[in-house]
């Protein structure tokens, strides 16, 4: 499952590093729960918990109904 999470990662990277950040997969559990980090101006921004869920976790669900949740690292 890992290397599908890194593919639809890559589909995500180009907006979020158009932003000045990006984000980092650190572990991807066998329960479902992804665990990425944001960085960059990603870190740092207020709405980087929105970008997370309704972005990040909205497409990686979409994409690989075994994930469960993402969450921040």
């Amino acid at each position: 499952m890992k290397e599908k999470v890194l593919e639809v990662l890559q589909k995500i990277r180009p907006a979020l590093q158009a932003d000045g950040g990006d984000v980092v997969l650190v572990d991807v559990g066998a329960d479902g729960i992804v665990k990425v980090k944001l960085t960059g101006a990603c870190g740092s921004c207020p709405m980087s918990m929105m970008t997370l869920k309704n972005g990040i976790e909205r497409m990686l669900k979409q994409e690989i109904p075994e994930v469960k949740e993402v969450v921040q690292a």
